[in-house]
């Protein structure tokens, strides 16, 4: 389609037809101006609209305003740039060099507003800029520079070197001569001094007059220079503070520009692979402005998207009403359900996180290609956590396992299931603090009987590979058990953490037995930029008792998807393939499921992939995530339940989490203290195993059966294989919560 602007036609999306009704305020200096302008990109595209930001002298654009987050598109400083006026609604804006934006505004009115917020920002820039050479003007070695940019600073710079250099020279040759003429005074005086009084005294006399005279015109010579150099050195100053300062922000500058780079690497590396390339005759084709990043227009979305592997529609009305009774009967309220009462206040504040600096490349630059596990690192990356209370936390939504164990339907039950899944990763999405790995033999209990029905423990069963084996239990009738170990790779630009492992859930009354493993955690912008996270891969869940089985996809970020950031969809099966549910939502917000009525093969996709079209019943949600506490940001993003797993308990066990000391002080904010400790603790650790090495060489060497040093022997855990998964994992063996009740903690190691 096309709209007729001021005259002439231009090229637009569809998409982009409509514009903001809304008129902004004139602006006035120092005001940020933001608006819709249609930006020339090449003659295949034409005009094609973009978000446009003024701001501190710097012109910025975006394709959308939600780009604004994440994405700059271009960036033009209005101190070297020329505003030309073409005709009613066209500029231009070129900073004489690569850089030059062919404009249209919708309406002459429209045009005039940005002409006068860019002459004022210009001006404003332009005063600003020598505002910053106001002083060291009489400096005459500073001839100005073409580029007014970092090479103009750096030829003043060096100009003011040579200068400084000369006078220090200077002084150099002065004190070479107060020393030589000050020895020759000296002489002379000793002379005076052992004269008889006689007819030499006068040419004796003299020469001592001479020489100091001598001495005293060098010593003035001396002060001179040192007075040049104290007024040069004042004289710059200032003008050495500013120019840090504009380092300072360029560097600043920079490091944003780096995360935005580094973000578009990521992506376009992944795009690279299957996109499709247009023809020889129409590359490089922009007619008027910059070959900048518009070529992003260019971008074959079709190709380039991972498209949903079903569609949704609505089915007919009538199924609603029937659905809602189903779900009713299917679901009802045990009547022997518990009543459960809080035992004590939770805390709801831990002290705020330090702001410690820290080089992060110093660390990390030798550590690529390693295993995370093997490197030791300072607190200053962890949060005041362990891997243990972070695998406790899975259990902060235990509420749908509860419903869960209510469904009379497995399918149903499945729906649950699947939404606990996904709901353990809500969590991450502003954790980007590493946990402490627990020590061998660490344990953790999150004793919530009374208060949620449940109470789970964790162990560190291995230290090499690190795993670390879970077990809960619920009086609604659900256990779930889970052994986790993570194999961790540093890539440069991110960090992959990928759980092995399974996840076992139980439920007593229907003997269904469910399981699923973990997706793979990314982290981005390691050495450059702001950290964030990403989950990507896929789940099977599966009950091993009916066949049911829900396939989820964690779509991972894409710079050139249109699609909700963080998606997830599953689709909910029974053992003959048959779909019954359909679940949709973001891994970090919320989740929904529908009942499907009906399906059928729809249109073909990608790669002549034939997709599924369902039709269902209305979406309800299933799950939603929890607000975080007020302050959580100066609180390590932690949830509610996050603050309450480091909080002291009596009565746990001597290897809890909550006795860590080196852990205790990093929450408390002495992060030095914490680093010393840690590394106390580490080489304990190390201590021990050596210990058990020695043992085991003993029993080799020895009639009696030995063990290797890896092979551990878990206190609370034992190795077993299930029958049902097949799988062979670490399963509770009892007997944590009655030494608990006795007070007896004596087999535990001491490992603190």
């Amino acid at each position: 389609p096309q709209r007729e602007l001021c005259g002439k036609y231009i090229h637009v999306k569809p998409e982009a037809v409509v514009m903001s009704e809304s008129k902004p305020p004139t602006p006035t200096p120092g005001d940020t101006y933001k608006g819709w302008l249609f930006k020339w990109t090449n003659y295949i595209k034409g005009y094609q609209r973009r978000w446009f930001v003024l701001s501190n002298g710097l012109l910025s654009y975006y394709r959308t305003q939600a780009e604004m987050g994440h994405t700059c598109r271009g960036t033009i400083n209005l101190a070297t740039a020329n505003i030309a006026v073409e005709d009613s609604c066209n500029f231009v804006i070129s900073n004489g060099g690569a850089q030059t934006y062919h404009l249209k505004a919708s309406s002459e009115v429209e045009r005039q507003r940005w002409i006068t917020a860019l002459e004022l920002a210009k001006a404003k820039a332009v005063r600003m800029q020598a505002e910053s050479d106001d002083s060291g003007d009489e400096c005459p070695a500073m001839p100005p520079t073409s580029g007014q940019g970092g090479g103009g600073r750096n030829s003043e710079v060096q100009s003011t070197l040579r200068t400084l250099g000369s006078k220090v020279e200077d002084l150099t040759t002065c004190n070479d001569l107060i020393v030589k003429h000050g020895s020759a005074l000296q002489r002379s005086l000793s002379e005076l001094e052992g004269l008889r009084v006689g007819g030499d005294m006068g040419e004796k006399i003299r020469q001592v007059t001479e020489r100091a005279t001598l001495f005293r015109i060098t010593s003035n010579a001396m002060i001179n220079a040192c007075r040049d150099f104290l007024s040069l050195a004042q004289n710059h100053s200032k003008r050495w503070q500013k120019a840090l300062q504009a380092e300072r922000d360029q560097r600043i500058r920079l490091e944003e520009t780096l995360e935005q780079l580094a973000k578009q690497h990521n992506h376009l590396e992944r795009a690279f692979r299957g996109a499709t390339v247009l023809p020889s005759s129409f590359s490089g084709v922009s007619g008027k402005g910059d070959a900048s990043d518009e070529d992003d227009d260019n971008e074959f979305f079709d190709a380039m998207e991972d498209p949903a592997e079903f569609i949704t529609v609505p089915a007919d009305p009538k199924y609603h009403r029937l659905f809602d009774e189903l779900s009713l009967a299917s679901n009802p309220d045990s009547p022997q359900s518990l009543e459960l009462e809080p035992v004590r206040q939770r805390r709801t504040r831990i002290p705020d996180k330090p702001n410690y600096y820290l080089n992060l490349w110093s660390i990390m630059k030798n550590c690529i290609g390693k295993e995370l596990s093997k490197i030791p690192m300072p607190v200053n990356f962890n949060e005041p956590l362990s891997m243990l209370q972070r695998l406790s936390e899975d259990l902060e939504y235990y509420e749908l396992l509860d419903k869960a164990a209510k469904c009379q339907s497995s399918l149903e039950q499945m729906c649950y299931v699947a939404a606990f899944t996904v709901s353990s990763y809500s969590t991450t999405v502003h954790r980007t603090g590493k946990p402490f790995n627990p020590l061998l033999g660490e344990t953790f209990e999150l004793d919530r009987l009374r208060e949620c029905g449940y109470r789970s423990l964790c162990e560190q069963v291995s230290h090499h590979p690190p795993a670390a084996a879970h077990h809960a239990a619920s009086e609604k009738g659900w256990s779930l058990r889970q052994e986790i170990t993570l194999a961790s790779k540093f890539r440069g630009k991110y960090l992959s953490i990928m759980p092995l492992g399974s996840i076992q859930c139980l439920f007593e009354k229907s003997n269904n037995h469910y399981s699923w493993k973990k997706v793979t955690t990314t982290v981005h912008n390691i050495i450059v930029g702001k950290l964030w996270i990403d989950q990507s891969g896929e789940i099977d869940v599966v009950n091993h008792r009916t066949g049911d089985r829900c396939h989820l996809k964690f779509a991972p970020y894409s710079y050139f998807s249109r699609d909700v950031p963080r998606k997830v969809t599953g689709v909910v099966t029974d053992k003959d393939g048959k779909a019954h549910y359909v679940l949709s939502g973001t891994w970090d917000e919320k989740m929904e499921f529908s009942r499907v009525m009906q399906s059928s093969k729809g249109e073909n996709g990608t790669e002549g992939k034939q997709r599924t079209v369902y039709q269902t019943l209305k979406a309800k949600e299933i799950w939603k995530k929890n607000p975080l506490p007020e302050g959580a940001e100066n609180m390590y993003y932690f949830s509610s339940l996050a603050l309450t797993l480091n909080e002291p308990e009596e009565g746990i066990a001597p290897t809890d989490s909550r006795r860590r000391p080196d852990q205790r002080l990093m929450e408390d904010g002495r992060w030095d203290e914490a680093n010393a400790e840690k590394q106390r603790l580490e080489e304990k650790q190390r201590t021990a195993r050596r210990e058990r090495e020695r043992e085991a060489v003993k029993a080799v060497n020895s009639p009696e059966e030995g063990a290797h040093p890896d092979n551990y022997q878990a206190l609370w855990f034992e190795k077993l294989d299930d029958p049902v998964s097949g799988e062979t994992l670490h399963v509770y063996k009892g007997g944590y919560w009655e030494a608990k009740d006795q007070g007896n903690w004596d087999m535990c190691p001491d490992i603190f």
